[in-house]
C-alpha cells in the first residue's frame, strides 16, 4: 500500500479538526455550567507573551483548509488577526475547515506532489514544494495550534483529557 500525500495531510487534517471542534464543545458546555463566559476564553492563553486561544483556533483553520488552498494557488501568507470571532465563530471556523477539506479527494490532492508554493510574509518569500510546505511547515503548527487550544482550555478548567 502506497503513503500519499492525501493520507499525510488530509487525513490527519480531519481527524484533528474533529477532536478541536469536540473539545470546543466539550469545554464549551463545562464553562456554561460553571457561569464563566465564553468571551473571556476566546482571549485566554498560557501566559502574557502567547497568543489567546482565538489564535489558536484561527491558525487551526488556517494551518489544514488554509494551507491545503496554498498547495493549489501556490501561495501561503500568515493568517490575519480576526479578533472579532467569538467562541461560536471560533467553532463555526473549524467545522467549515473541516466541511471544506471531506469534500477533497485523494487523487487531487495528490496530483500536488511537486507544485511550487511560496511562503510570503512582509518582504520575505520562502520557495517550497507543495509537499515540503505540507510536511515540514504546515502540519507541524497545524499540530502545535491545535495543541495549544487544548492546553488553554485545560488550563481554563475545561475537564478534557484521555478517556
Amino acid at each position: 500500500m502506497a503513503f500519499s500525500l492525501y493520507d499525510a495531510t488530509v487525513a490527519n487534517y480531519l481527524q484533528i479538526l474533529g477532536a478541536v471542534g469536540g473539545f470546543l464543545e466539550k469545554s464549551l458546555m463545562h464553562f456554561q455550567e460553571k457561569g464563566i463566559d465564553p468571551a473571556e476564553i476566546v482571549q485566554s492563553r498560557l501566559t502574557h507573551d502567547m497568543q489567546p486561544l482565538r489564535f489558536q483556533i484561527v491558525s487551526v483553520a488556517h494551518h489544514s483548509r488554509g494551507a491545503m488552498e496554498a498547495a493549489k494557488s501556490g501561495v501561503f501568507t500568515p493568517p490575519s488577526a480576526k479578533p472579532d470571532l467569538d467562541y461560536a465563530a471560533l467553532q463555526a471556523l473549524v467545522t467549515e475547515a473541516r466541511d471544506e477539506l471531506s469534500v477533497l479527494r485523494p487523487e487531487a490532492v495528490n496530483t500536488l506532489l511537486g507544485n511550487d508554493v511560496t511562503f510570503r510574509v512582509g518582504d520575505r518569500a520562502l520557495p517550497f514544494t507543495a509537499e515540503g510546505f505540507l510536511m515540514s511547515f504546515s502540519l507541524p503548527n497545524f499540530f502545535f495550534h491545535a495543541t495549544t487550544a487544548y492546553d488553554i482550555l485545560r488550563h481554563k478548567g475545561a475537564p478534557l483529557g484521555k478517556r
